[in-house]
């Protein structure tokens, strides 16, 4: 659902990065697992899914800062995958502890990791002649090197990570930020997103017009004919 603004034309399109333009080719447990593998150690992949979103839910949330946050929030990922293992291997020993998470880092940059759901390009297509396209997600600078190895970065004006403007979703300072940057009022921008906290809510307390993706009713093939 989009609300229309007829005094202000949309001049720019923010899209989420995991769940709307591609997603994990199989459950995280399951990578985690072949990250295992690479370094001797046999773990089960259901087990590792059941730690890795209790160690989820542990992370705090983190307030804004200004500026960027420090190392590319590389630190913050360290700090989960330390509590994913003192589920599942408590006993690993920290040189294997690090091996396993500069390998687990690693990989999540890599595109067999990710795909592309299938109408995303087309979509990209048809709307980056009439719109400036950018990218708004919770991640790092990795996903630089996920959107090129999938073939879409030539697609995007923008990428904003939350390790490089400081603010995490669902605050809606990260959305502010973005837009900042752009120099763009807040109704001349729609957000696309599947997460009706970090994306919905969020990007509508910040006063973008906002596209609901979910993917039950809808998909992004419905976005060039709603705008």
């Amino acid at each position: 659902m989009i609300i229309k603004n007829k005094e202000k034309p949309l001049k720019a399109i923010f899209f989420d990065a995991v769940g709307t333009l591609f997603y994990l080719t199989k459950t995280v447990g399951d990578h985690y697992a072949l990250v295992g593998r690479e370094i001797g150690l046999t773990l089960d992949a259901q087990q590792l899914d059941r730690a890795f979103f209790a160690a989820w839910e542990r992370m705090p949330p983190r307030a804004a800062i200004d500026g960027p946050r420090e190392n590319d929030d590389k630190g913050w990922w360290r700090e989960l995958v330390d509590l994913v293992l003192d589920q599942v291997a408590s006993s690993l020993g920290e040189f294997d502890r690090d091996n396993f998470f500069e390998i687990a880092y690693e990989h999540f940059a890599e595109a067999g990791a990710w795909e592309l759901y299938p109408e995303v390009t087309d979509v990209l297509e048809k709307l980056r002649p009439r719109f400036q396209l950018a990218v708004v997600s919770n991640f790092d600078g990795r996903l630089r090197f996920i959107l090129e190895h999938l073939g879409i970065s030539k697609y995007f004006a923008h990428v904003f990570v939350s390790s490089e403007l400081g603010a995490d979703k669902p605050d809606p300072e990260l959305f502010r930020r973005a837009l900042k940057f752009i120099d763009l009022k807040p109704n001349e921008v729609l957000h696309v997103g599947d997460d009706s906290e970090r994306d919905w809510k969020a990007a509508s307390e910040a006063g973008l017009l906002i596209f609901r993706l979910d993917r039950q009713k809808n998909s992004l093939r419905d976005l060039p004919t709603v705008i």
